[in-house]
């Protein structure tokens, strides 16, 4: 068979905003650009971000990057990497203007300046009052940056692989990343795409759980390509969970319902938060507003039939806010339970929302497989960014607000070190026929036909699974019951058959090949999960209960093979300015 073969200077796999934003830096410095998505890029998950993108404008409030700076390593529990952090919180009022010079069409105060609401986890003056620092497009901001970014890429002549599916990197002997092996999902012929660097930003892993807030396409595509890769996934216990999503759905309400006044009461009609967070009350962070729901529900206070869910209350806030403001919350909230929030309260529960997790990156965007003797060993011409990698900004817990932000930021920032990187490597390398054939070899593993399970039913089990014994609290004994499960459940995908053969096997393979992502990421979020032994951030041990500075201010490092352990430390030293030391984590 003659493979069809492409050559870029450049690929980006995924065309989420940290996929486009890269891309448009490249295209637009002359770089020869692909981008390659198994969905139209302007269904890219990104587009689902409701709430807003984090910047100290000062707007609305009197704000200050190193105040942002604080309230991101506070969120994080401190296991952010400061300097990233710090890196970030001074860019992000780069990135706003940008987005607004490529055309998003921010909300707008009065005068004109673009609007700020408040969110959860962010002050003045270092923890001391509420800020007001998430820049919005009512409650559709990431669908309206994500067409904006398209758009621009398509004024640039970004090149658009779309609806072709990834399956693999190449890597030379070298250990120099080569390109990707992907397939046409329309016609099921594979493609060869050679490019001098990649960037991995194929977002996050949300689908191992059974009621998350992610599109169907988040499987976890790009991490488990690193892993297949020898790259090892950091911080994969830490798994945020929302503490606003649609009760039984999972669809998300965002946090910006809170920020424009919104409170969650249980079945007594009592404001909760108010015992858990005395300061922040609804707008604390994400993790302890989603522990505090939980809390609520096991002890019996939880709203409906079934006390298993709390509510969220924004009938005082009128009908003309929530109609100007919060009108996609209030479309979906209708949609999917039939209740108008201007007339009654929203069911909510927690539900799995984001990866603090991933491929572990420094600030430039590109991959570091931490060595002895050396911290951080680039991968040459591999890059990642988005919710795919882990900087870390996020730490144990991310900001609301923060994650349109990260994207843009890195995105931004792997591109600048791409177009360096190509300036002193101008030739493509020779190909890897191995690793080529590798690659392929997966793809043809699901051509077989024969007696087995079918997939579907093995990637329900794999997110219940997930949910029953890697939830919002955990122990030693239910993770170990979850990771034997999981063990099982490998050598039963492994032995799996694709059993539809029409017309529509091509998107067979597609979910196929997913599960085997989905069971890649799942294995690393569990077991990372069942070796940190304290409660940090969205990581919650009901065995572990106190947060261990000593034993554990330190990153996980899961690797495939023999599903093996390492860490790292965390970077807690600034570029410019002091750090912020660990200390309780109270709003």
């Amino acid at each position: 068979m003659t493979l069809t073969t492409r050559k870029f200077d450049a690929l980006i796999v995924g065309a989420g905003g940290a996929g486009l934003r890269a891309a448009l830096q490249l295209s637009n410095a002359e770089a020869r650009v692909a981008v390659v998505s198994k969905v139209f890029p302007t269904r890219s998950h990104t587009v689902a971000a409701q709430g807003g993108v984090n910047a100290a404008l000062a707007n609305v409030l009197p704000d200050s990057w190193h105040w942002h700076m604080f309230d991101t390593v506070k969120g994080s529990d401190y296991l952010g990497d400061q300097d990233a952090i710090e890196y970030m919180c001074r860019a992000a009022p780069k990135v706003v203007y940008e987005l607004e010079h490529f055309g998003v069409p921010f909300s707008r105060l009065e005068e004109g300046n673009i609007y700020q609401r408040a969110f959860g986890g962010q002050s003045q003056h270092f923890g001391k009052e509420q800020a007001a620092r998430t820049c919005a497009a009512a409650d559709r901001t990431g669908h309206a940056i994500l067409h904006s970014l398209y758009q621009q890429n398509l004024r640039a002549q970004t090149h658009f692989f779309d609806e072709y599916f990834a399956i693999d990197l190449i890597k030379d002997e070298t250990g120099h990343v080569l390109g990707v092996v992907a397939f046409d999902i329309l016609s099921g012929e594979p493609i060869v795409i050679e490019a001098k660097t990649t960037l991995i930003a194929t977002g996050g892993a949300g689908q191992i759980f059974r009621t998350n807030t992610n599109a169907l396409s988040n499987t976890g595509d790009g991490m488990a390509m690193a892993l297949r890769a020898g790259v090892p996934l950091e911080d994969m216990e830490f798994v945020q969970f929302h503490p606003t999503g649609i009760a039984g759905r999972g669809m998300l309400i965002t946090e910006g319902a809170r920020g424009e006044g919104g409170f969650l009461i249980n079945d007594q009609g009592e404001r909760f938060m108010e015992r858990y967070a005395p300061n922040a009350k609804d707008l604390a962070s994400r993790d302890v507003v989603s522990r505090a729901i939980a809390i609520e529900v096991r002890e019996g206070r939880g709203c409906g039939r079934n006390k298993d869910h709390t509510l969220l209350d924004l009938r005082h806030l009128g009908a003309d806010t929530i109609m100007k403001k919060l009108p996609g919350i209030r479309e979906v909230s209708m949609t999917f339970l039939g209740v108008d929030p201007i007339e009654a309260p929203i069911p909510v529960f927690p539900t799995c929302h984001y990866s603090m997790g991933g491929i572990p990156t420094n600030r430039d965007g590109q991959v570091v497989v931490p060595v002895k003797d050396t911290p951080e060993d680039p991968v040459p011409g591999l890059y990642a960014a988005g919710e795919a990698a882990c900087v870390s900004v996020h730490g144990a817990n991310r900001l609301g607000g923060n994650s349109l932000l990260d994207i843009l930021v890195f995105g931004r920032a792997a591109a600048n070190h791409i177009l360096d990187f190509l300036k002193d490597n101008r030739q493509h390398r020779p190909l890897h026929q191995e690793s080529v054939d590798q690659a392929l070899a997966r793809l043809a593993r699901w051509d077989r036909k024969g007696e087995g399970e079918a997939v579907e039913p093995l990637r329900r089990e794999l997110r219940k699974v997930m949910e029953d014994h890697c939830g919002v609290f955990r122990t030693a004994e239910v993770m170990q019951e979850g990771v034997t499960r999981l063990h099982e459940l490998r050598e039963r995908i492994d032995n799996a058959v694709i059993r539809d053969h029409s017309r529509t096997f091509n998107t067979a393979r597609v979910e196929a090949m997913e599960l085997e992502n989905l069971m890649d990421c799942a294995m690393a979020t569990i077991v990372s999960a069942l070796g940190r032994e304290e409660s940090r951030g969205a990581h919650s041990r009901m065995d572990f209960t106190d947060r261990d500075d000593e034993r554990w201010l330190r990153h996980s490092l899961y690797s495939l093979q023999d599903d093996a352990m390492d860490y790292k430390p965390v970077r807690t030293q600034p570029v410019t300015v002091e750090s912020f030391p660990p200390k309780e984590r109270v709003y």
